[in-house]
């Protein structure tokens, strides 16, 4: 057996506890295939190595439905961690991960406010300008009070799928590098959509085969975009902020 390892010796506490544990919650699912972990420990982790190929349509289809199967395996609440895990949560990159938090909220829209826009909004503010952060503060109040809310119950979600945390092989593509929680399932599709994905419209036909979207949910893209796009600002700098801007608007925008 061929194993990867990723380092980080200034990794913060739990990074690749968590890590695991995300990896191990989402194939638990029997969906989507996920990276095999082979051993963990506080500055690194192994996994099973995996050879990459050019993705194709059948197995980007194929994908899709896996995808929808991973959601609907679900979590116990919006925001909910991966099973066995009560330790801290991580998103971004390797090098530079950012703090966020988990919990049980009521609603999709309350978890969404406080676990992930506000925090973001409090450390990124002076990078958006104030119009910008006037919207987003908008946007936080409008998640609170429900307006973005439906009848979906919590997915079992990946957390950070860009294109870049999937690992197309000969015969699945392979999640990889997980912010696992309990959400909705249009995050991990806007987040598809965010940087581009190869073969992304075979990757949505497939998702519709395994379950249907609820109408309108491209239009929320730049809703559920939102979050990861203030990470950016946090993470790069101001160069994302007119795309965080324009999210916003958009999530302004919707009835």
């Amino acid at each position: 057996m061929q194993t990867f390892t990723k380092r980080n010796l200034a990794a913060p506490p739990g990074f690749f506890a968590c890590e695991a544990a995300g990896l191990q919650w989402l194939s638990e699912a029997h969906g989507a295939r996920c990276a095999e972990v082979v051993a963990y420990d506080d500055t690194s982790l192994t996994l099973v190595r995996l050879d990459s190929v050019a993705p194709h349509q059948d197995v980007a289809r194929a994908f899709g439905q896996a995808l929808a199967t991973t959601h609907d395996a679900g979590a116990r609440g919006w925001g909910a961690p991966p099973e066995c895990w009560d330790g801290p949560g991580f998103f971004g990159p390797l090098q530079h991960p950012l703090p966020i938090s988990f919990g049980l909220y009521d609603s999709w829209g309350r978890f969404y406010a406080d676990a992930r826009l506000e925090p973001l909004l409090r450390l990124v503010a002076s990078a958006l300008g104030s119009a910008a952060v006037a919207d987003v503060e908008e946007v936080v109040r409008r998640c609170r009070a429900g307006d973005y809310d439906d009848d979906d119950t919590p997915a079992r979600l990946h957390g950070d799928l860009w294109q870049g945390n999937i690992i197309w092989t000969e015969n699945a593509a392979v999640l990889i590098d997980p912010a696992g929680h309990g959400g909705h399932r249009e995050t991990d599709l806007a987040m598809l959509h965010l940087f581009g994905c190869p073969l992304l419209d075979a990757i949505i036909d497939g998702y519709q085969r395994g379950h249907p979207l609820l109408p309108g949910w491209r239009d929320r893209l730049g809703l559920h975009q939102l979050f990861p796009l203030l990470a950016h600002v946090a993470l790069f700098g101001a160069g994302f902020a007119h795309q965080t801007h324009e999210a916003a608007r958009k999530a302004l925008a919707l009835n």
